[in-house]
């Protein structure tokens, strides 16, 4: 085994492979399981958005078809993301991703490099109920899908959140991404939000247009809006998008969820 192998198996201290932790459910404890549906690896990130710990020990490698699962502490708030295109350094202390590089980390203290496709998460907030939404205003680079399971999820109200349409396939040539080494030379490997593209306040919901009466969706958002409704496609995005769910839900976060 190479050491950007061992490496990155260190960084896994505390998640458990494949099912969550004995009796974590049982005892409250949020789990998040996360899915790589995609055919190629992917390497998933964590940030903290709070003073809490990160989960998951910030981010690891996931094979295609594989399953990782490990806790949320109650106050969690962060996000989920995944690299791809990612090279990591003989010795295995950093990793270069053509999409969601993190500062060249391997585990994860910055956010992701736009454009990244996020899946957001408050644990435990207002009125002890989890907030959960899968967000395109930093762009897109892989699918995510979020949906809340256990037994003490209420099918009406912890709907499910996620972009499901290949966004790179529909991606305006102004948007586009395009790869540079191996198999994604060439292609579209992400697609980059018209803020992002742009800078302008009208598509930044900044300066004039810094308010929800004052920033509205615009013909890049709607492209977005349209592949993936169910996911937040500019900043005041909230009724369509924002899913909460009661306390002890647990979360399957499924990249590349259009292939099941």
């Amino acid at each position: 085994m190479d050491a950007a192998r061992i490496a990155s198996l260190l960084l896994l201290l505390g998640v458990v492979w494949s099912r969550a932790q004995p009796g974590a459910e049982a005892a409250g404890t949020t789990v998040f399981t996360l899915r790589n549906n995609c055919t190629f690896t992917i390497w998933p990130a964590t940030l903290s958005g709070n003073s809490a710990a990160a989960v998951g020990g910030g981010g690891f490698e996931l094979a295609p078809g594989a399953n990782v699962s490990f806790p949320g502490p109650t106050g969690w708030s962060g996000r989920l993301w995944a690299r791809t295109g990612c090279v990591a350094a003989a010795s295995g202390a950093s990793l270069a991703c053509a999409t969601g590089d993190c500062g060249g980390a391997v585990s994860c203290a910055l956010g992701g490099a736009p454009p990244v496709t996020l899946a957001e998460f408050t644990l435990g907030g207002a009125d002890g109920k989890d907030f959960y939404d899968v967000s395109l205003v930093d762009g897109y680079n892989v699918g995510i899908g979020v949906a809340a399971t256990g037994a003490r999820v209420n099918s009406s109200t912890c709907g499910y959140a996620g972009c499901v349409g290949d966004v790179n396939a529909l991606c305006p040539a102004e948007l586009q991404v395009a790869g540079k080494e191996g198999e994604q030379e060439g292609r579209t490997v992400a697609c980059r939000s018209a803020c992002e593209a742009f800078g302008t306040a009208e598509y930044c919901c900044t300066g004039a247009h810094g308010g929800p009466d004052s920033c509205g969706p615009t013909k890049y958002s709607r492209l977005f809006k349209a592949a993936c409704p169910a996911a937040y496609s500019y900043a005041y995005d909230d009724p369509t998008s924002t899913f909460t769910c009661g306390a002890g839900a647990q979360y399957l976060i499924t990249f590349c969820p259009a292939q099941q």
